[in-house]
């Protein structure tokens, strides 16, 4: 059975730091690209970054570049996302997805696998 957990988040003040990571388990994940998304409350799950299954290629949303950087550790079938700078409009339920496809991708729909999320509050 495919499980995905992420874990790392918390309560922060502006400015500060979280690193989240996403532990998947059940199938070879190291060959298939991973991303987060978050959902603030009463909006759509949005895309944060995604990265391909060897770590090659990344990509952000606009509003994170410069200060998220997401990374992965195929040995041991996880992936982080270091967050820095953070603001409180970062502040939002963050999910790790796992995709069955080649490349990367930015769209909520085209991932396969998804964890429960945890949450990040950024005070102001």
């Amino acid at each position: 059975q495919v499980q995905v957990v992420e874990s790392g988040g918390g309560l922060v003040q502006a400015g500060g730091s979280l690193r989240l990571s996403c532990a998947a388990s059940g199938r070879t994940f190291s060959d298939y690209p991973m991303g987060w998304f978050r959902q603030a409350p009463g909006k759509e799950r949005d895309f944060v970054a995604c990265i391909s299954w060897n770590g090659g290629r990344t990509q952000y949303a606009d509003s994170v570049k410069g200060r998220f950087t997401i990374s992965r550790d195929n040995a041991q079938n996880t992936v982080h996302l270091q967050m820095n700078s953070l603001k409180p409009e970062d502040t939002a339920d963050y999910y790790c997805a796992v995709g069955v496809f080649a490349g990367t991708r930015k769209s909520v729909e085209e991932y396969d696998y998804w964890g429960q999320g945890t949450q990040v509050t950024v005070s102001s």
